[in-house]
């Protein structure tokens, strides 16, 4: 067995690039999602490292002496942060030619060749899942007999091997809790709705939604929901009190937990045996009847991508989700008392400055505890991404199209005819001004605050860092 260290390498300060985000990019506050990605093949492979360099603010120099220990590297990409993580994994052949280097992500599984070709230090890249294809690699076997991989041949030519069968059975993946257990601190990891110390993973893989900007279905897990068995998730959930007495929350990161309600609802009743505090991701159809057996359990809050207030809007991308259905599904959960963090999107397909407005009042209206306002984001491999190329929504130079700045900060990729770039950036900070600067939230924000001083701390510095970012925001006008 090779010796081997997973990497998530340095990046922007303050980056969020780990596989658990849906965009990798510097956020409005503070907020680092777990690799859980890296994580599982971690958990299979007998001694082996996981770093997570960016939330635990290390930096190359930081990095660089690990090249020398191991005999496998391999390091988590995204279209955002490849350039960089291309000079990350040059530092670390140069520090030690004979390190064997490889690249998983989303990035690498839709331009495998091209990725691979970046750069002579990248000796593999993964297709698709890569749990078990990094577990061959790292049990010694010659890379082009590996299925799921591009690598070079002896003549140095890329060499495609077969694709690797679509993992069917879940529980075959350990648990990843050991991991984050040996190799992570969990007060290192930050997400503004959820309550601090949190842990997050995967209960299952895939998601039935076609939604086009959506990146990971559309490149690494598929439409399918494959999921682990009640008893697996139930059992690692065990661990949580022994492992992390400190940690407040559980965050089931599935793509959309609720897809299968009845193995919901039943994982739910184990949660609310084993005294845990939860939330997830949701669809805004979930029925009353669900959500109350889910609140009654533990849940505490649902993610929900509301994406946009019009319902052309939603056709267009493919939510599969009707508004009228949605603002039902807002007023359920506040009458049961579960919060809600709403995401929405700005600048998808069809959108113009009246639909953006149209956006900001039904957020008001169903009014989230919390938002996050994104910009329509068309990463390589996703139906948005296509579309963008045939229609000519993408500059024609590659660096106008860039996902984020120098910063790390996102960028407006996609313009249109009746809509700008600069139009669909600046109406990001126009939407929060709008949902936040109401007297209503302000007096709902400030009556929290009042009751827990732990709030009152964490809002004060959110405040702040909420300041900070929509200056270099303007700054990156």
């Amino acid at each position: 067995m090779l010796k081997t260290l997973f990497l998530h390498p340095p990046s922007y300060e303050g980056f969020d690039g780990g596989a658990g985000s849906r965009y990798q990019a510097k956020r409005e506050i503070r907020s680092f999602w777990y690799p859980t990605w890296l994580a599982q093949p971690a958990a299979l492979v007998p001694g082996s490292k996981l770093v997570d360099a960016p939330p635990a603010g290390l930096g190359l120099d930081d990095v660089l002496p690990l090249a020398s220990q191991y005999e496998l590297c391999v390091l988590h990409t995204s279209s955002p942060s490849f350039p960089g993580d291309v000079k990350v994994a040059e530092a670390l052949k140069a520090a030690n030619p004979d390190l064997l280097i490889g690249f998983v992500g989303a990035k690498v599984a839709v331009d495998p060749e091209g990725s691979l070709l970046a750069s002579p230090a990248i000796d593999f890249v993964c297709r698709e899942e890569f749990d078990f294809t990094v577990l061959e690699v790292a049990e010694g076997r010659p890379l082009t007999e590996v299925a799921g991989l591009c690598t070079r041949g002896p003549d140095g030519q890329v060499v495609w091997t077969p694709d690797r069968p679509v993992l069917e059975d879940m529980d075959r993946l350990p648990y990843v809790l050991d991991v984050y257990q040996r190799d992570l601190r969990v007060e290192d990891y930050f997400i503004g709705y959820l309550k601090h110390p949190y842990v997050s993973l995967y209960t299952g893989r895939g998601c039935r939604s076609q939604c086009t900007f959506c990146l990971w279905p559309q490149t690494v897990g598929g439409h399918r929901y494959r999921v682990r068995s009640v008893e697996h998730v139930l059992g690692e959930m065990a661990l949580v009190p022994r492992y992390f007495p400190q940690v407040k929350e559980v965050f089931f990161d599935d793509d959309t937990f609720t897809d299968n309600r009845p193995r919901a609802e039943e994982i739910a009743r184990g949660m609310g045996r084993l005294g845990l505090e939860w939330s997830c991701n949701a669809k805004a159809n979930v029925p009353y009847e669900t959500l109350k057996v889910l609140r009654d359990n533990g849940l505490r809050l649902l993610l929900v991508g509301f994406e946009s207030g019009n319902q052309q809007i939603l056709q267009n991308i493919k939510k599969g989700v009707r508004v009228e259905r949605a603002r039902q599904f807002a007023k359920d959960c506040r009458d049961l008392g579960i919060t809600i963090h709403g995401t929405f999107i700005v600048g998808l397909p069809g959108e113009t400055k009246e639909t953006i407005q149209e956006t900001i009042r039904f957020a008001q209206e169903i009014n989230p505890h919390t938002i996050q306002v994104s910009i329509a984001a068309p990463y390589p491999g996703t139906q948005l991404w296509k579309q963008a190329k045939e229609n000519g929504w993408l500059p024609e130079d590659d660096e106008g199209a860039q996902l984020v700045d120098e910063r790390g900060i996102q960028t407006a990729a996609l313009s249109y005819p009746h809509l700008t770039r600069t139009e669909i950036f600046d109406s990001v900070e126009e939407f929060y001004k709008k949902f936040y600067f109401r007297a209503g939230k302000i007096a709902e924000m400030t009556a929290e605050m009042v009751k827990s001083p732990d709030v009152l701390r964490r809002r004060l510095r959110e405040g702040v860092e909420f300041v900070s970012f929509l200056r270099r925001r303007a700054q990156s006008a």
